[in-house]
């Protein structure tokens, strides 16, 4: 079915531009053989969901059309695109062309959802169901319950129940039903229903206890998964997979991992150079301006720490009479004398951040990231919030999902500084490229209206 999936799309709009061309009695080479190893390749290429997401064939009915409709789209612009360049379209009918790229869709949509009516048979059919009982009742093992009896891509699972140690009033279970008895009931419940699968959900300082019973069950012919309850972790990009044969579960990730930091650096070189070659005029007004307000540098440089906590040196453009980065550094406030009058009105509107976009270039920081502090400030508070460091897996940004939800400026308490660090760490928790973008645009928005921009 998956291999059906995969190359129905490619088959159906070869086929369908063949027939077309034997329908209006035109010779199907030359432009339309090119073409349809064009469309052919672009079929097979372009990715079909999100990594890891629900496979094709068990996505709800419009989700699933929408998905069609949009990759045909995405398929016939680029078509449109390598037309225009190579100006390879001399020889070709535009009306067959017109009505294949107007017909195409419908037919994959059809198609599609023939294919997934086939997959939704045969999960439905009731040699197929596998019943399901719990070893632990917990979080984890009630959320992955819950999933398999609300998710169509599990209709092939029925969970009898669970089975713990503990009674049902002091689990807090609204259903007391679904406790069918103690973990010694479960082996004798698992041969007496005939139970196919059976999810250990056990937490880890209970390993004997898993181990005693992954030993009793195999009396049985039950399939047994072990769910590690992974909820009592504050997860970062937690992922399974397999490392030289040996499985294994990432419970602390950077979010750029493989071809995600390959987007990410790609990104923010493009962004980074387009607006410094939009903002140079710029630029060098303000740097005028600062070598007119006061004695000192025009660059302002100080040590900050980076990715995997190496030092690197920030760029900005000077805004106070004095050049701080020592063992001691007193954070700017409101009304603070140290600030020029040229400085206050740049950190208005976040003009002293520019010279970052250097910094981009370089590789020591992102566009968009948690704000880089300065070393004395992280030596003091890596001491006093908890998981502070983790938030140096992924490079310093220019700006970040904690300045846009208002957390900048001066960090007067530990709750100040505890805030910000919380949407760090759920920045890298959710990161995606959509994510970035709206942070850039939620920044340039906030830009105007930021009464904490001093």
């Amino acid at each position: 079915m998956a291999l059906l999936d995969a190359v129905m799309p490619p088959l159906v709009a070869v086929g369908l531009l063949y027939g077309l061309c034997a329908f209006y009695d035109i010779q199907f080479r030359g432009f339309f053989v090119v073409l349809s190893i064009l469309v052919a390749m672009l079929s097979l290429l372009l990715p079909r969901g999100q990594p890891g997401g629900a496979p094709q064939l068990l996505k709800s009915t419009l989700p699933l059309a929408m998905g069609v409709a949009v990759r045909w789209m995405v398929i016939v612009a680029i078509l449109l695109a390598i037309g225009f360049v190579t100006k390879y379209s001399v020889d070709f009918s535009r009306r067959v062309v017109l009505t294949w790229v107007v017909i195409t869709p419908a037919v994959l949509i059809l198609v599609t959802l023939c294919l997934q009516e086939l997959m939704r048979r045969l999960l439905y059919d009731p040699s197929m169901v596998r019943r399901v009982a719990f070893a632990g009742c917990n979080e984890v093992s009630l959320s992955l319950a819950q999933r398999m009896g609300a998710s169509s891509e599990f209709n092939g699972m029925h969970v009898e129940g669970f089975f713990d140690d503990r009674s049902a009033q002091r689990l807090g279970l609204s259903t007391p039903a679904r406790l069918l008895g103690t973990l010694p009931d479960l082996v004798s419940f698992v041969k007496r229903r005939r139970i196919d699968v059976v999810f250990v959900a056990l937490p880890v300082r209970h390993i004997r206890r898993v181990i005693q019973l992954l030993d009793e069950l195999r009396d049985t012919t039950a399939s047994v998964y072990y769910v590690p309850d992974i909820f009592a972790i504050d997860l970062i990009q937690a992922r399974s997979g397999e490392l030289f044969g040996i499985p294994v579960v990432a419970l602390c990730e950077t979010p750029f991992y493989g071809y995600r930091g390959v987007v990410k650096r790609m990104t923010d070189i493009a962004l980074a150079a387009a607006i410094l070659l939009v903002a140079a005029p710029l630029m060098l007004v303000v740097a005028v301006l600062v070598r007119m307000s006061s004695p000192g540098p025009i660059i302002f440089k100080q040590r900050r720490y980076g990715l995997d906590s190496r030092e690197i040196t920030i760029y900005k453009f000077r805004t106070m009479t004095v050049v701080e980065d020592g063992p001691t550094i007193v954070q700017a406030s409101k009304e603070d004398a140290r600030i020029t009058a040229v400085g206050r009105f740049m950190r208005r509107y976040s003009l002293d951040e520019l010279p970052q976009l250097v910094n981009v270039l370089q590789g020591h920081m992102s566009l968009v990231g948690p704000r880089p502090h300065a070393v004395a400030h992280n030596e003091e508070y890596r001491k006093l919030i908890k998981g502070y460091m983790i938030r140096h897996k992924v490079p310093p940004g220019i700006t970040g999902l904690a300045q846009v939800n208002g957390c900048r400026g001066e960090t007067a308490r530990v709750e100040d500084m505890q805030a910000r660090i919380n949407y760090d760490l759920e920045y890298l928790r959710r990161w995606s490229p959509l994510l970035d973008f709206k942070i850039l645009f939620l920044t340039a928005i906030r830009l105007l209206r930021d009464e904490k921009a001093y």
